[in-house]
């Protein structure tokens, strides 16, 4: 397999906790958004998104994160990702869709380029767009995980699922732009426990190859 990425991008991350979860060895290409890789025209032929993570796997070419993470389960079912049962499947789907459907578009990098740039936003106001949206989706969140009874040392149980996958690379990119995370304690400790697990702290974006070169 290979994995085109970035070391910040959150739907990166995502994916690179859940190979180092099932142990699949993958080779791997950076694609430098801050340089614009991804409008090229060698990648645009790979991904017409112009979006990173895309998987290669044999014949298969795939981007989107959350597919690509349903994909790897299914192909490669140990540790599990989803929950057996079909409510829990579902609730672990909602949780990881609060951030990667409702926070996450609204907060990465090409949108907060565009209020800078085309519409000439300030560096204060693009600061106070992301802590806005980036607070009121982790306020939701919080309210589906805390006091929930299926909620366990992780977001669902006691098993890292997708809604941990997708949780971890969020609150790192809130803690990057200064966001109070203290109103958020159930999220806080369900992240300190990923964190405690090999397969996060590997993957996080300061121990990436292209960290060094990359801003």
């Amino acid at each position: 397999m290979k994995l085109y990425g970035y070391w910040r991008s959150s739907a990166a991350y995502r994916v690179r906790i859940a190979l180092n979860l099932k142990g699949l060895a993958v080779e791997e290409e950076f694609i430098h958004l801050q340089k614009n890789d991804q409008r090229g025209d060698d990648y645009l032929a790979l991904n017409p998104q112009g979006l990173v993570p895309t998987l290669i796997d044999g014949d298969l070419r795939l981007s989107q994160s959350l597919a690509i993470l349903e994909y790897l389960d299914e192909c490669h079912p140990e540790p599990a990702l989803l929950p057996s049962d079909i409510p829990g499947r579902a609730r672990v789907r909602q949780l990881a869709q609060v951030v990667a459907c409702d926070i996450h578009p609204i907060d990465n990098l090409k949108v907060l380029n565009f209020l800078t740039g085309e519409l000439g936003v300030s560096a204060e106001g693009r600061l106070t767009w992301y802590r806005h949206w980036v607070c009121q989706g982790l306020e939701g969140l919080e309210g589906l995980v805390a006091n929930h009874a299926e909620t366990g040392l992780f977001c669902h149980g006691d098993q890292p699922s997708i809604a941990d996958l997708c949780l971890v690379p969020q609150l790192y990119n809130a803690r990057r732009f200064d966001v109070d995370l203290s109103r958020y304690p159930t999220l806080q400790r369900i992240d300190q426990a990923c964190q405690a697990l090999d397969a996060f702290a590997a993957a996080a974006p300061e121990k990436q190859p292209d960290a060094a070169t990359n801003v």
